[in-house]
């Protein structure tokens, strides 16, 4: 008997990806080369402090903590980064601490609020891949061969993550600042999309979302981006959202001067397994194009 892989039961049924990313902007990575664990709170080999410190500031202030490692390798030091996806100024610190318990000195609340920490800032990109096998089988079956590819080609700025949601779109990869979450990420494709990231560039066959961003917004810019061709990372400037029930309007600034509306709505279809571990079908949801409109034209009068 083939054994269930969330992923591939994902990939035959053509579940799209945009929409999908984790709702979050303040994240923490920390890094343990250690064991994880399924659940990083409970069952890491962390420090008890350690363990409180991030409990306490993942669900009040709205921190996501994550683990990090690199790929068959371990610097000297443990080196931590604080980051802020916010979606038009997305920054980044970061710092190697002598001791992991100095960790409970930096203050997660003020990182939750978006205030900067005090630490080095940081402005070259992260390639962060989920590798937690502990979690989810797929992440790690699809996600060590897209993380040993990334640590060839840009060892600097690559790393292993814990569980960054989405398991059934394995290989995840979150590119940090910017809070950019990729999926069905491969070892062959892994190297383009981070060159493309340094061009400032996006890679819209593997977008799942931008987590600074409502689901729904995130869909909107994927449908946007997918029927305009626009691949330049900042290309877009979120003007407003609004949701009434199931319909949501979104409008977006382009960097063009080109104003644009993209209606779409909510849908709910049949309940599925949507991890290798999953006991009990749940319902996720995706969403339907209406129709994408321009507000005003470009500044140069094209189009």
């Amino acid at each position: 008997m083939t054994k269930f892989r969330c992923s591939a039961e994902s990939l035959g049924r053509a579940e799209p990806l945009r929409g999908t990313a984790s709702t979050v902007r303040a994240f923490l990575l920390l890094e343990f080369p250690g064991a994880w664990g399924r659940d990083i709170f409970t069952d890491s080999r962390l420090p008890g402090p350690v363990k409180e410190h991030l409990a306490r500031a993942a669900s009040p202030h709205g921190v996501k903590p994550l683990l990090i490692r690199r790929h068959g390798r371990h610097d000297a030091g443990l080196r931590v980064f604080a980051a802020y996806a916010d979606p038009h100024q997305p920054r980044m610190e970061t710092a190697v601490l002598d001791r992991i318990d100095d960790l409970t000195d930096l203050s997660l609340d003020a990182l939750g609020r978006g205030d900067r920490l005090g630490l080095d800032s940081h402005s070259a990109p992260v390639f962060l891949t989920c590798t937690h096998g502990r979690h989810d089988t797929c992440c790690a079956e699809l996600g060590r061969p897209v993380a040993a590819a990334l640590a060839a080609t840009h060892s600097e700025c690559s790393w292993e993550v814990s569980h960054i949601g989405g398991d059934r779109f394995a290989a995840n990869v979150l590119v940090m600042p910017d809070g950019l979450y990729y999926g069905r990420v491969t070892a062959a494709s892994a190297s383009s999309l981070a060159e493309r990231h340094f061009a400032g560039q996006l890679s819209l066959d593997e977008l799942r979302g931008r987590s600074g961003y409502p689901f729904a917004v995130q869909a909107a810019e994927g449908f946007l981006r997918e029927q305009t061709g626009m691949t330049a990372t900042r290309a877009l400037r979120l003007l407003s959202r609004k949701a009434s029930g199931d319909h949501w309007t979104v409008r977006f600034d382009g960097a063009d001067g080109a104003g644009w509306q993209v209606r779409l709505s909510v849908e709910r279809k049949a309940a599925e397994l949507l991890t290798c571990a999953a006991r009990r079908p749940d319902v996720a949801p995706s969403y339907r194009l209406h129709d994408i409109s321009r507000l005003t034209p470009p500044r140069d009068g094209t189009g």
